[in-house]
Order: C-alpha cells, then sequence, then structure tokens
C-alpha cells in the first residue's frame, strides 16, 4: 500500500530546519567543551613535564599533542560561529514565514467575509423589492405608504452601492494583507462612529469636491471623493450644482474606483477651494426671491 506524504509548508520546513541546525550546534558545542577541557588538562601535563626536568622529546610530544588540541579547538569554534549565523538566518526566517501565514490568513477571513457579502446582498435586495411592491401593486393610494415605499426603494439603492463599495475595499485590503503591506490588525477594536445629530436629517452621498458648511459652532469639512453625511437641508443645493451625488450613481461607482471613498486629505489644506454650501444656499435663495418678485 502507497502512502503519500504531505507536503510541509514554509513554516514547519523552517521550523524542521531550525531544529535540526540547533541540535547540530549543541553537539558542536559538546565536542568543543569537550576539547577545551583536554586542552587544559594537556597545557597542565606539558607545564608539569617542563617543572620536573622532562627530556627534550618528551617536551616535544607534550607540545604537539598540545597543538593538535588547540587546532581541533580552533576549529570547532569555527563551526560553532558559522552554525550560530546559520541559526540566525533560520530564526529570521522563520519569523518571517509565520507572519507571511498569519497575513494569509488574515486575507482568508477577509475573503470570507466578502463572500458572505455578496451571498446576503440578493436576499436584502428581494426583500427591499417586495416591500417596494406590496406598496406599489396595492389598488389603495396612501400618501404614508407611497411615500415609506420611495424610502424604501432610495434606501436599498444606497445600501446595495455601499455593499458593492465595501466589496470591493475589502478585496484591496486583502489583496495589500497577502503581500506584506497592508495596515490590518487581526482582533483590532473597530474604532467607533462618531454618533450623529439626532436633530439633524443627513443622506450619504459622495463628495465631488471639497466641501464645508457650519452646523451651530462647529465648522464641517470634507475633501473631495469621500462619503459624506450631508444634512439634508444642503443636500438639493449640492445636488442642484454637481458638487455632490448619489451613491448609486454610474460616474460615483467609477470614481470610486479610481479615488476610492476616504477622500483626498490635502484638499484639507486649501481652504480656498472649498465650496461653501451655506453661502450657496443663501445665494440660491435670494435669487430665488428675486425670481418671484
Amino acid at each position: 500500500m502507497r502512502f503519500f506524504r504531505r507536503e510541509l509548508g514554509p513554516v514547519e520546513r523552517f521550523e524542521n530546519a531550525l531544529r535540526d541546525k540547533q541540535a547540530a550546534r549543541r553537539k558542536l558545542v559538546e565536542r568543543l567543551n569537550a576539547a577545551e577541557a583536554e586542552l587544559v588538562a594537556k597545557r597542565a601535563a606539558a607545564e608539569r613535564l617542563a617543572v620536573g626536568g622532562a627530556s627534550d622529546a618528551q617536551l616535544e610530544r607534550a607540545e604537539a599533542k598540545m597543538r593538535a588540541i588547540e587546532d581541533r579547538a580552533r576549529t570547532l569554534r569555527a563551526d560553532v560561529a558559522e552554525l550560530d549565523e546559520q541559526v540566525a538566518l533560520t530564526e529570521r526566517a522563520l519569523a518571517e514565514a509565520t507572519a507571511q501565514r498569519g497575513r494569509e490568513l488574515l486575507a482568508d477571513q477577509i475573503e470570507t467575509m466578502i463572500m458572505a457579502i455578496e451571498r446576503a446582498a440578493p436576499g436584502f435586495r428581494s426583500a427591499a423589492a417586495a416591500l417596494v411592491e406590496a406598496v406599489t401593486k396595492s389598488a389603495a393610494s396612501v400618501p404614508e405608504a407611497t411615500k415609506f415605499s420611495a424610502s424604501v426603494d432610495a434606501v436599498g439603492r444606497e445600501i446595495l452601492a455601499a455593499a458593492d463599495l465595501v466589496c470591493w475595499e475589502l478585496r484591496t485590503i486583502a489583496v495589500r494583507t497577502r503581500a506584506g503591506n497592508g495596515n490590518v490588525i487581526a482582533g483590532a477594536p473597530a474604532e467607533p462612529e462618531r454618533p450623529a445629530d439626532l436633530d439633524t436629517e443627513r443622506q450619504l452621498v459622495y463628495s465631488l469636491n471639497p466641501l464645508l458648511w457650519r452646523e451651530g459652532s462647529e465648522l464641517r469639512r470634507y475633501p473631495a471623493f469621500a462619503l459624506v453625511e450631508l444634512p439634508k437641508a444642503l443636500l438639493p443645493v449640492a445636488l442642484q450644482h454637481q458638487h455632490v451625488d448619489h451613491l448609486g450613481a454610474r460616474r460615483v461607482q467609477t470614481l470610486m474606483h479610481v479615488h476610492g471613498s476616504a477622500g483626498s486629505q490635502g484638499d484639507l489644506l486649501e481652504d480656498a477651494q472649498f465650496v461653501d454650501l451655506d453661502a450657496l444656499a443663501v445665494a440660491d435663495d435670494a435669487g430665488a426671491r428675486v425670481d418671484v418678485a
């Protein structure tokens, strides 16, 4: 019966190599210690012969034995030093292989998360469509139900667009993690989101230009090409002047692939390029009043 041996991974190969080199070093050290102990004994014997007035032939034989042991001890010390270097190199290779295995595991977990999101998205799409159809296919026409249907439809499009975006970002993170240049740490706690102002209704949109507006005493500033929770009061003027767009828009999907969703932080240093949405809303309102007059 033929047995197939399992192929060892890099970590196991380096672990085995490190064990072998450490065992070889221990044996060399034992031989070196024995040689040095023997050298001490031979030196003591040669010293006794010299002090005791031994013949020249006896002294020559004692010196020859001592030199032979010295040469063997010198060779053993060189071998131990060489093995020390090999052990250090193997330890570094083992550490790198262990780190790479951790990165591979984390990347696999990220890809599993992506597949779970993609499997769940159709179920959410069908559930949202069922809610909308429950209103649109009804014979009765109720404004509250119609408003609810429109809200479900809008929220559904945003969530599905956000799911596509997060899957794309997670795939990028998985590739970077596997290559060793990612900044994801396994088990790191997620950064808590800042709670939104409960008195302000917001809409998640994508910025096309650097934006700023004021909320009380706080000045909000966002760069271009970033996800922005824009107050709904400012949403019409921002959409009208094409400073933002909905997440489901085709151009937004393209811009997310090009620029991502975090924005260009360099824009935050150039105040002159910011679009003041408050001022823009006031100007539009004044123009509308002039037109009415």
